[in-house]
């Protein structure tokens, strides 16, 4: 005979099922936790950013400087808010040094604005 009496049969059981559901609650606990942090929007790098800008610029000509802000701010648009970066870029047009200034979604690298200052 395994057990000396009923009684010790039961307390295995339970301590064998209370074993099982607290490794069990630990897996899925543990697995939340992964898949919340999987789960967090990652930024993009501005400097990445900053050179599609340049690029887009080049395209229509030389550029004389450019930069942007390597920490993004919360910006809220139409009841919508998300992480940006500004930066700029000057060129000369005519003859003349012109400014634009543009936002970028940190999340994706979209460019949401570019204006001329």
């Amino acid at each position: 005979m395994l057990f000396k009496d009923e009684e010790t049969f039961y307390d295995s059981n339970r301590e064998r099922i209370l074993a099982g559901i607290l490794l069990t609650s630990g897996i899925v606990i543990g697995a939340s936790l992964v898949a919340l942090c999987a789960g967090r929007r990652k930024k993009v790098n501005g400097d990445k950013i900053l050179d599609n800008v340049k690029k887009m610029f080049l395209a229509d000509g030389p550029i004389e400087g450019s930069w942007i802000e390597l920490h993004p701010v919360p910006l809220t648009r139409f009841s919508s808010e998300t992480d940006v970066y500004y930066g700029g870029i000057s060129r000369k047009e005519n003859d003349e040094l012109v400014q634009y200034e543009f936002i970028a979604d940190a999340y994706t690298g979209t460019i949401l604005d570019i204006y001329k200052l």
